[in-house]
């Protein structure tokens, strides 16, 4: 079963997101971070980025690697994943924007109907996490609907790197993002497989909010099945979910993920 902390509210989970991150990259310098947009990781981010500046840490030789990206936008668009990132990690962080990489940055813009190009994208993404030495800590947000990544419900828990087409909810869910407009939300992207994803050494999932309760029982409980993408994790060695009570509210075993974090060592970190 993967680590469940409950904390008091986002500022909270990412000051444990920070830490653990920032120690990983002074033992590290090299280190390769998975990262995820969205709204949930930016608390993590910005609590990382304060960690990194007051404690002069050099991230000169972080790497990363982004979980996905819309197809059909341009790498200059701001809702673009490339921009997003660059924007909400990269620049604040301090890091090295050549070694930052997106999946779209291999579609160069590219539009669904550009087949052979975004056919041979994904595999190419997933050897270059691999040739990195993979992920040693990804971030991880949750849709509604158990989705992580642009992984949907019916996804294969063994997929790789590969084009997808959005479920109507993540489309409306992101709408906020594009004006309120659904219209404007593209209907493809290319993400990061499950089982690229399972990849990582150490998954760190973040939900917030009483709308994200049922998916995080799901993931948590529930069993492990492509009804909730998300629940894969419970197959990790080292899942950590960091959730708020809200999140947590339709968790059955709440009194004990507390209790084992209040006596858990200092020594072990998350």
């Amino acid at each position: 079963m993967a680590e469940v902390i409950i904390v008091n509210n986002q500022e909270e989970a990412g000051q444990i997101y920070a830490r653990c991150v920032a120690d990983l990259i002074k033992e590290k310098p090299e280190a390769v971070l998975g990262l995820a947009t969205g709204s949930s990781p930016l608390a993590a981010y910005e609590a990382l980025a304060g960690i990194v500046h007051d404690e002069n840490i050099d991230v000169s030789k972080v790497r990363g690697f982004a979980l996905d990206e819309y197809i059909g936008l341009p790498l200059t668009h701001p809702q673009s994943y490339h921009a997003t990132i660059h924007r909400t990690v990269v620049e604040p962080l301090g890091l090295n924007p050549e070694l930052v990489h997106v999946p779209g940055d291999m579609l160069n813009g590219a539009g669904i109907e550009n087949g052979e190009k975004i056919a041979l994208a994904g595999p190419a993404y997933d050897r270059s996490i691999a040739a990195a030495g993979g992920v040693d800590v990804q971030i991880l947000g949750i849709g509604t609907d158990g989705h992580v990544g642009f992984n949907e419900p019916g996804s294969s828990l063994a997929s790789g790197t590969r084009i997808k087409t959005l479920a109507e909810q993540t489309r409306i869910d992101n709408a906020r993002f594009f004006d309120d407009d659904v219209n404007n939300v593209p209907t493809h992207c290319i993400t990061q497989g499950i089982g690229t994803i399972l990849k990582a050494r150490h998954l760190v999932l973040l939900a917030f909010g009483k709308g994200k309760a049922e998916a995080v029982a799901e993931t948590v409980e529930g069993g492990v099945s492509a009804f909730c993408p998300a629940s894969a994790l419970q197959l990790h060695p080292h899942a950590t979910i960091i959730v708020d009570a809200a999140a947590a509210s339709r968790l059955r075993h709440t009194d004990y993920y507390r209790y084992a974090y209040e006596h858990k060592p200092a020594w072990q970190g998350i």
